[in-house]
């Protein structure tokens, strides 16, 4: 028979031991969003009322609640408790006993609670310790100190304890110490045990695969048995020989001919529906076919680092992943669903999960297999050092362990990465400059001697990339500054200042972090400020800004590249058009470099509250200009023009990401600012697969006598379709550009979907459109609309489709021009 479950998700109570607060809440759920459903506090995203949430953080609380078991259900040889996730310090008590503690919100927690159950009415109670001061009082214990990087709002000493690193405030996140369970919650009463983890293996051959499946299962006593595996509705069924205690069970499975998992635009990406049963119990999983390596190896640069997939070296597009939202609550299957279709649709194939965020939900990782996103997992480290005691490490052990085991069957996971920035951290301390041998081997028994070691044992199948950024396996040596070996965090243009140019200095092998900021939309702007406080440097904004010296970094650039803006509005539009042409710069760059760079992953894909920050998603999902603009720059095709600082001349590049070459004709064109033509010429090529090639190299005086009279348009055309790109010889402050008369006119396309048609009079560069209180998006953006060129630009809608005169009202116009006048 299979367990009978228990659930324990849905209403609770919650209370603080101070006896302040007594509220209804949900679990899973968060402290933080109970009290906001209670009116308890007031909306911490809202103006600067995150401030007034802080002394939260030293708050105890309790969550309670009453459930019946019957005589029957008692009668059950075993009733264990399983929680998938405590946030942090954490007690469980059955019936005013002690169940579990738990230090670490990373692992599962399972027991035996039968012995404290009764027919009838039971109580169960989650205690959860302040984590804030559980850290503080860990600080005092040290022996020496343990340092962690700091921000504007923070939680002190959060290194010290295994919570989601973030939750005590980031350089782009609030500071929301919440407490809570997230994922299922529950009892469940077996005669016979339970499965604890299923996991497989895969071998493959010419024309076949043999799938190796493994079972761990807990036995309550010694028998003969049978264990069935199910693959797409195929049955097999194997002896097993249980024990008392955890079994590990193996069987194989051969599939001929099997349909391969490709990552996105590299191929399709099947599932095979894979089913294990065993004493009545059954896990079910959807997992995909491939081969999946990490290739780092010495060559005449350095060492490469490429992810190779059936086979295949694919180049990684994508960006940096961190937590939904900053309070857990609102991480739901319909919010990883949206972000990650708005990855997919902007032809990303690698989701980089940061380092001080959380190992995400199981709808996470099942919605990337489902849209080919590979996953740079972290583990969950980042920007701090770390202790080493005996207990922390234990506790790191089974966290590494609980985690790689459930993870491994996605066939969307890349690799394992031991922490975000933790070697770079080794010299950003007075201690760890100090004394940095004693801090590097704290970083290797924590990072080696644990981590790697458990996932050694627990996937064999993956790579374990030691650090991020990282020379390599057993380097400890500064990788920021170093773009020969493995890969690479570039940020000398937003934190140092260098000009957006210093990209095309900059070789990486891989470059898995880098970025620059924009202001959130206006739409989000208005969601957390009221229009007096529309001022860059008003508090309200200034608080939405966490990155020091931020505001001021995106004013300076301003004044290096483009004309001021007029009204605050054209302040957040120019933002977005700089941190949309500083990536496109990058990612254009180092895409064309292939095959000694193979990767571009840039910082950050989404923000967990509505904040100034470097993502390109905003906060609700909404796209910012960037994203519109990574839409085109990640296409699988795409032609660049690229313009040293202070050079004579342009390359013009065709790089092509498919599998395959094709033939195609590059058409440059030299216009003025009204849009006249003044030089056209059109190149054929072959374009080679998987590669890069110049299509010619022209001198700027032969197309535009005074640079800051003319711009360059150039044109692929290929059989898989047309893509356009846009370059200036002069910096966009020196050029006269036109004040554009645009007209948008909503229609239905041939599809049936509602669409804009649009027109214009003058160029009008960096155009998009937006759907202001609408959700959903236009299917292109970031071009440059040239007169007598219509376009007409189709509406995604996410939810019902809005009425036409709706839609019409809505659209607000957006490009360079309108910036300033």
């Amino acid at each position: 028979m299979p367990p009978q479950i228990i659930d324990l998700t849905g209403d609770w109570t919650l209370r603080s031991t101070d006896g302040k607060y007594s509220i209804p809440a949900q679990l899973p759920g968060d402290t933080h969003s109970a009290l906001l459903a209670a009116d308890a506090i007031k909306d911490p995203y809202y103006g600067t009322n995150e401030l007034d949430c802080q002394e939260l953080a030293q708050q105890d609380w309790i969550y309670a609640r009453t459930f019946d078991l019957s005589a029957e259900d008692l009668a059950a040889s075993s009733i264990y408790f399983h929680a998938e996730s405590l946030d942090t310090i954490a007690t469980v008590y059955l019936n005013g006993s002690p169940l579990i503690e738990s230090d670490t919100m990373f692992a599962r927690q399972r027991a035996e609670a039968k012995p404290l159950l009764k027919a009838g009415e039971n109580l169960i109670e989650i205690h959860i310790a302040s984590a804030e001061n559980a850290a503080i009082a860990k600080a005092a214990e040290l022996t020496y100190p343990v340092p962690m990087n700091e921000f504007p709002v923070q939680s002190p000493h959060r290194n010290l304890v295994r919570k989601v690193q973030c939750h005590g405030g980031w350089d782009w996140g609030p500071c929301l110490m919440v407490s809570g369970a997230s994922g299922p919650l529950y009892l469940a009463a077996s005669n016979q045990g339970r499965i604890e983890y299923t996991y497989t293996e895969q071998v493959h051959q010419p024309d076949c695969c043999e799938l190796k499946v493994y079972c761990e299962y807990e036995s309550l006593g010694a028998e003969e048995s049978t264990w069935e595996v199910t693959l797409d509705g195929k049955s097999q069924v194997f002896p097993a020989t249980l024990h008392p205690g955890l079994n590990r069970l193996e069987a194989a499975v051969r599939i001929e001919n099997p349909k391969l998992w490709w990552p996105n635009g590299y191929g399709d990406q099947p599932l095979y529906d894979l089913g294990i049963t065993i004493q009545g119990e059954s896990i079910h999983k959807r997992i995909g076919l491939r081969t999946m390596e990490l290739i780092y190896e010495e060559d005449d640069v350095g060492l490469s680092f490429c992810v190779q997939v059936n086979g295949l070296k694919i180049f990684c597009k994508g960006a940096n992943w961190i937590p939904t939202d900053a309070l857990p609550q609102r991480q739901t299957r319909e919010v990883y669903e949206d972000l990650l279709s708005s990855a997919a649709k902007a032809h990303m194939n690698m989701i980089r999960v940061w380092g001080g965020g959380q190992y995400e939900q199981d709808a996470f990782y099942e919605i990337c297999d489902e849209k080919g996103l590979l996953v740079w997992q972290d583990f969950m480290f980042s920007c701090a050092l770390y202790p080493v005691d005996k207990d922390f490490l234990a506790s790191v052990d089974r966290e590494v362990r609980h985690q790689v085991k459930r993870l491994r069957d996605h066939p969307s996971i890349a690799l394992w990465c031991g922490n975000n920035e933790n070697v770079g951290a080794l010299k950003w301390y007075p201690e760890s400059l100090a004394n940095r041998d004693r801090y590097i081997v704290d970083y290797d028994r924590l990072n080696v001697g644990v981590i790697q070691q458990a996932v050694a044992e627990c996937d064999p199948t993956r790579v374990f990339w030691p650090s991020s950024p990282c020379g390599g396996p057993d380097d400890y040596s500064d990788a920021f500054e170093n773009d020969q070996r493995g890969d690479m965090h570039y940020w000398h243009v937003w934190h140092l200042n260098k000009n957006l140019e210093a990209y095309y200095d900059v070789v990486p092998r891989f470059c898995s972090e880098f970025g620059y900021q924009s202001f959130p939309s206006l739409e989000v702007i208005r969601s957390y400020a009221e229009p007096e406080d529309f001022n860059v440097t008003s508090p309200v904004l200034e608080h939405h800004q966490r990155n020091p010296a931020g505001n001021s970094k995106i004013v300076e650039m301003f004044t290096r590249y483009f004309r001021m803006p007029d009204g605050f509005e054209g302040f957040v539009d120019l933002s977005q058009i700089l941190q949309g042409i500083a990536i496109k710069m990058a990612v254009e760059h180092w895409r064309h470099l292939r095959p000694v760079c193979m990767g571009a992953l840039y910082w950050q894909l989404n923000d967990n509250w509505p904040v100034c920050s470097w993502a390109s998603l905003n906060y609700g999902g909404k796209w910012k200009l960037l994203h519109h603009m990574a839409r085109r720059f990640f296409a699988p095709t795409i032609v660049s023009a690229f313009q040293k600082e202070g050079g004579d001349k342009v390359e013009i590049w065709v790089t092509n990401d498919r599998p395959a070459a094709c033939s195609g004709e590059v058409t440059l064109r030299s216009l003025d600012f009204s849009g006249n033509q003044h030089r056209k010429e059109s190149i054929s090529l072959e374009i080679p697969a998987g590669g890069a090639v110049q299509v010619t190299d022209l001198v700027i005086a032969e197309w535009a006598k005074d640079p800051a009279s003319r711009f360059l348009q150039v044109t692929l055309a290929t059989a898989e379709g047309i893509f356009d790109n846009t370059h200036f010889f002069a910096r966009y402050k020196r050029c006269e550009l036109q004040d554009p008369a645009i007209k948008v006119t909503v229609e239905t396309d041939k599809a049936g979907r509602l669409a804009a048609r649009i027109s214009t009079d003058q160029p009008a560069f960096f155009f998009s459109l937006d759907a202001e209180d609408i959700a959903g998006e236009f299917d292109d953006g970031g071009f440059t609309l040239l007169p007598g060129e219509d376009r007409v630009l189709a509406f995604e809608a996410k939810g019902e489709a809005p009425a036409p005169a709706t839609l019409e009202h809505a659209i607000r116009v957006h490009h360079l021009k309108a910036t300033y006048h």
